[in-house]
């Protein structure tokens, strides 16, 4: 039976030392907050990881250990491939591969050229045949480097190879979302929104989910609107909205953002990022401030689920 690599996904974070180090023990603490908040699938190698700046012993070794500490309460996949050579891609996928995960998920390097389907169908040809055939598979139309949306008919490609489990979804269009749920059909292979602009609706057209980055500040919201999407309520309409506009602060320093949330969380002791590499609070004036409102209104939220709960 395929696995389901869906529902709520968060894509996650790597908390750092100020030394510039992989914070091991703030990481297992943030594995368990994001189960405790209703995770049902960790991402754990993705673009939020930072994994650009990451080494690939330190994909790997974070893979790994996103695995154990997760021990198989919920499901874990990353991806990890960033090169743009043939010969690393499979160096990159067969050492991930090995990591435990539950699927490996497939980013835009599968025609680093724009050449198009038949370059994209060569690519996707080769690394099918370097890795385990009972290994499942996802796909990420990650916007960095560059953003290359699938077209329809390689989307059918993978779907028609029966390896592939989810897709996460980055095109940011509800009609697109709906044409590649109608694509997919009962085929097992799921479509994951991760705009939060659409997120209620695309749960509606049967979006198996969400994977937006604010699935690091209240993914236990997510998850709730995810159960509710269809139900008419004053709750859920108010609940769709913040979200959809709560995610509009996600330019003003992402990664960094959420681990300055984080940080005063407690889950780790570092904003440290290599992305973000620059002080938010300068550049991006009143950040703080807006950190403040989405919090209350993530704690009002809160308590008035619980009051209909």
């Amino acid at each position: 039976m395929k696995i389901k690599a869906q529902g709520i996904v968060p894509v996650m974070l790597t908390p750092f030392t100020p030394d510039n180090r992989i914070d091991w023990e703030g990481l297992e603490r943030l594995v368990e907050w994001y189960i405790a908040n209703g995770a049902d699938t960790l991402f754990a190698v993705c673009q939020s990881s930072e994994m650009q700046k990451l080494s690939l012993e330190e994909r790997v070794e974070l893979s790994k250990k996103v695995v154990s500490l997760a021990a198989g309460r919920v499901r874990v996949i990353s991806s990890g491939h960033i090169s743009e050579s043939r010969d690393d891609q499979r160096a990159e996928l067969v050492a991930m591969a090995e990591t435990g995960i539950d699927a490996l998920v497939l980013v835009n390097r599968l025609d680093t050229g724009n050449a198009g389907t038949e370059a994209f169908r060569s690519a996707l040809d080769g690394i099918l045949s370097w890795l385990p055939s009972d290994l499942a598979l996802g796909l990420y139309e990650c916007p960095a480097p560059y953003r290359r949306l699938l077209s329809d008919d390689e989307f059918k490609l993978c779907r028609d190879t029966g390896r592939f489990v989810t897709l996460k979804d980055v095109s940011c269009d509800l009609e697109t979302v709906k044409r590649r749920i109608a694509l997919s059909g009962d085929s097992g292979f799921a479509i994951v929104n991760a705009n939060a602009a659409i997120a209620a609706a695309a749960m509606r057209a049967g979006s198996k989910g969400f994977s937006g980055v604010f699935t690091n500040i209240h993914p236990d919201l997510y998850a709730w609107l995810y159960k509710h999407a269809s139900e008419e309520s004053v709750l859920r309409r108010d609940l769709e909205n913040f979200l959809a506009l709560a995610a509009m602060a996600e330019p003003m320093g992402y990664p960094g953002l959420a681990k300055v949330w984080h940080k005063r969380l407690g889950t780790f002791d570092s904003v440290h990022s290599r992305v973000t590499d620059y002080d938010i609070t300068e550049r991006h004036w009143a950040v703080v401030d807006l950190l403040d409102h989405i919090r209350r209104g993530t704690d009002r939220f809160r308590e008035r689920i619980k009051q209909v709960s």
